[in-house]
């Protein structure tokens, strides 16, 4: 069974970085793409980042171009989000996604997401 588990969330101040981790069980996670969204309090869920199973391949949302970078090591399962350059608006909860289909995390057609992890960016 698929399950993702998100780390590396908490409060950090504007200007600094956070790097989330994604670590997946249940399922050969090499071959699958990955993705974070994001869904912001009263606020719709958006994609932030993709990134496609060789690794090679990879996508952002305009609002974090330069300023995130997704990453995978598939020897520990694990996707990474590393973030800098925080500001107040990328406050939200973020969560980890997977599918067999990258052309499918940018549209968020994901096939298991984990619980999420909040980052909040305040002074």
């Amino acid at each position: 069974q698929l399950q993702l588990v998100e780390s590396g969330g908490g409060l950090v101040q504007p200007g600094g970085s956070l790097r989330l981790s994604c670590a997946a069980s249940g399922f050969t996670s090499d071959y699958y793409a990955f993705g974070w969204f994001r869904q912001a309090p009263g606020k719709e869920r958006e994609g932030v980042s993709c990134i496609s199973s060789s690794g090679g391949t990879t996508n952002y949302a305009d609002s974090v171009k330069g300023r995130f970078t997704i990453s995978r090591d598939n020897r520990k399962n694990t996707v990474y989000l590393q973030m800098n350059s925080l500001k107040p608006e990328d406050t939200a909860v973020y969560y980890c996604a997977a599918t067999p289909a990258y052309s499918r995390c940018r549209t968020g057609a994901m096939d298991g997401w984990g619980k999420g992890t909040l980052v909040t960016v305040s002074s």
